[in-house]
């Protein structure tokens, strides 16, 4: 007999519980050349996703595959911070991509930050800069969600009215006002990937009201809302989506991107995280 979803969560939080002293308040994904921030804990515990039970293995540049926690000088309880995500494009099932946070959520973690490198769609946006998401479509054309219901997740048809916490964006406005940075806000549209966009298909995305693009995110935000947890998306545009100026796209710009905007992108989740707990 296949073991739950639920099962497998509460296993690998009770093996993450094991390595801690003291309880996660905030957990944070980190996306695409942004894994630094985790290197900013303080009395850090460092657990490769190969040694968490079930977990799944990143298999992209730019993601390390580690569970970080630690914490922070303003924080009294411990953060976990992931450096690098699983995607649906790794070949990997939903219920692998999101059993992270199905496990963040058997330990009793309630404050989500989501983070994604992303192409820009507004032409208002360049490379390097920040967005707040303030909504989304899903554009990958399937939930995690779907199949046998488990009601101690949550509701079967989660109300996604606010998927990203009107009081989490209002916050990061302020921190990001306090830095004198601008902070963005827009929607962001998820696709399968890994290939990127075509300038026909970021045109359509233009006319159903997407500011940003990428290929992860939404399915996490979907399963951290049905379980009741409160969410900060940020992308950081490392690109200008296919189209909209000339050139081509790769993993290396958005590599490099992430590098160059490190500092700020740390500070500026560093404040948040404080803020938070």
């Amino acid at each position: 007999m296949s073991v739950s979803i639920f099962d497998r969560a509460q296993a690998s939080a009770r093996f993450i519980r094991e390595q801690l002293a003291g309880e996660v308040d905030v957990a944070v994904v980190l996306g695409s050349g942004l894994g630094a921030f985790a290197e900013t804990l303080d009395d850090k515990i460092i657990i490769p996703y190969e040694e968490i039970p079930d977990f799944a293995r990143s298999t992209v540049e730019g993601h390390s595959g580690r569970l970080v926690i630690g914490k922070l000088p303003s924080m009294p309880h411990n953060i976990a911070v992931m450096q690098g995500r699983f995607h649906y494009y790794e070949g990997y099932s939903l219920d692998e991509v999101t059993l992270p946070i199905r496990t963040f959520g058997a330990m009793g973690v309630r404050k989500l930050i989501l983070t994604n490198a992303a192409g820009g769609i507004n032409q208002n946006f360049k490379a390097g800069d920040f967005m707040l998401i303030s909504d989304h479509i899903n554009l990958m054309l399937i939930s995690p969600l779907r199949g046998r219901h488990d009601h101690r997740f949550g509701d079967r048809f989660p109300d996604m009215t606010e998927v990203y916490s009107r009081e989490y964006r209002q916050l990061a406005q302020e921190v990001a006002a306090e830095m004198g940075i601008q902070l963005h806000a827009g929607i962001y549209l998820s696709l399968q990937g890994p290939n990127y966009e075509t300038p026909a298909e970021i045109r359509m995305m233009r006319v159903l009201g997407g500011d940003a693009v990428g290929m992860s995110t939404v399915p996490e935000a979907i399963v951290a809302k049905q379980m009741g947890m409160k969410i900060l998306g940020i992308s950081l545009i490392t690109n200008t989506a296919a189209g909209i100026q000339e050139g081509q796209i790769n993993h290396e710009e958005v590599m490099e991107m992430g590098r160059r905007v490190s500092k700020e992108f740390c500070e500026l989740l560093r404040r948040i995280s404080g803020r938070l707990s």
